[in-house]
């Protein structure tokens, strides 16, 4: 049988980090990664692109750009996709390129590591292999984190642990597969795996591709007394504030200081900005109508509801949406859209 034919878009991170006197930073490139993990000749042919060598903290929204151009520009010589990112910011570039190249029936897997590649006692070697192997496999597609055993969806990984090798948790949606070694087990409702389909008129063999991004978005954590003039202070700077509320979405009437958080709220969106509200609870999601201290908020125009969706998800698809169209009811269309299992079905 024909091997498949994988690249490897390698960015940096841990995987690639040496000490070299002022803390650990990426110094490996893909092909000397590769080096240390021979196996993976076994599983595929496989090429190596370097697109950056960073530390995933400096990962920004034109990085994931550029990420997902090194993929596009190489899509039809390849069968699938690994890309080699620090752990730190995985999510989002995971989440990103989910919103960037969408309904893909070729796997784009995320790995990397808690230790660098040439520690004594890494992860990253049986990360490498296993994201190849998933890579591989017939029913892999769309975008998703293959990390310590478990392969998620691209826009319900959260890191949730920060020495731990099983780094990374599925967030309120249920694993894709979990990887023995070199055998994959998929979870049982993606026993079979659905057939691409096409969207907006695109046919099942391509993607849907985006190419613009609104980095201008900003994620305000509510904090018992936070003054709601920070709206006032955000609006030069930002198109769209997404506000983690407390519990299921709670918001308070009053700051310490100021005008109460309905009267900025509304006067944000009016402006023609853009709000979004989520929860900072990790799990379970967000209902404004629960509450009386969030149903103001459930049906007034401009304020998007995060529902069960991630954090990293929630930034990368604002920022994907503005980025596609200023008009707000068409945001609200896009972010709404379920887009490779970001969210539960709209209510």
């Amino acid at each position: 049988m024909t091997k498949k034919r994988i690249l490897l878009v390698a960015t940096g991170g841990t995987i690639a980090s040496k000490e070299e006197g002022n803390g650990l930073s990426p110094a490996l490139s893909g092909e000397e990664l590769t080096r240390f993990v021979p196996e993976v000749a076994d599983l595929a042919t496989l090429d190596v692109k370097q697109a950056m060598n960073i530390d995933s903290t400096n990962m920004r929204p034109s990085d994931w750009l550029r990420v997902a151009r090194t993929i596009m520009e190489s899509y039809d010589d390849y069968d699938g996709f690994v890309v080699l990112h620090g752990t730190d910011t995985m999510a989002y570039t995971a989440a990103a390129l989910s919103y960037l190249i969408q309904h893909s029936p070729k796997p784009i897997v995320l790995t990397g590591s808690q230790r660098p590649m040439a520690s004594a006692f890494t992860d990253a070697k049986l990360n490498l292999y296993q994201s190849v192997l998933y890579a591989t496999d017939d029913d892999a597609r769309d975008v998703s984190i293959a990390f310590g055993g478990i392969v998620i969806a691209g826009t319900r990984a959260r890191k949730q642990r920060t020495m731990s090798f099983n780094a990374f948790t599925s967030v309120n949606f249920p694993p894709l597969a979990y990887i023995r070694t070199d055998r994959i087990v998929r979870s049982a409702p993606f026993a079979h795996a659905r057939k691409a389909e096409g969207s907006r008129g695109h046919t099942a063999d391509r993607p849907v591709v985006y190419d613009k991004l609104d980095p201008r978005v900003f994620a305000l954590k509510l904090t018992p007394g936070l003054d709601s003039r920070i709206f006032s202070a955000l609006a030069p700077s930002y198109d769209a504030v997404i506000l983690e509320t407390f519990g299921i979405g709670g918001i308070p009437e009053q700051g310490e200081t100021g005008p109460c958080f309905q009267d900025a709220i509304y006067s944000w969106v009016d402006s023609g900005r853009i709000a979004v509200m989520t929860t900072q609870v990790p799990e379970e999601g967000l209902d404004l109508g629960v509450y009386e201290v969030g149903r103001a908020y459930a049906n007034h125009p401009g304020i998007l509801r995060g529902a069960d969706m991630t954090p990293e998800a929630i930034v990368a698809k604002t920022m994907w949406a503005l980025g596609q169209t200023r008009d707000a009811a068409e945001v609200e269309h896009l972010f709404n859209c379920e887009i490779n299992h970001d969210r539960s079905p709209f209510e």
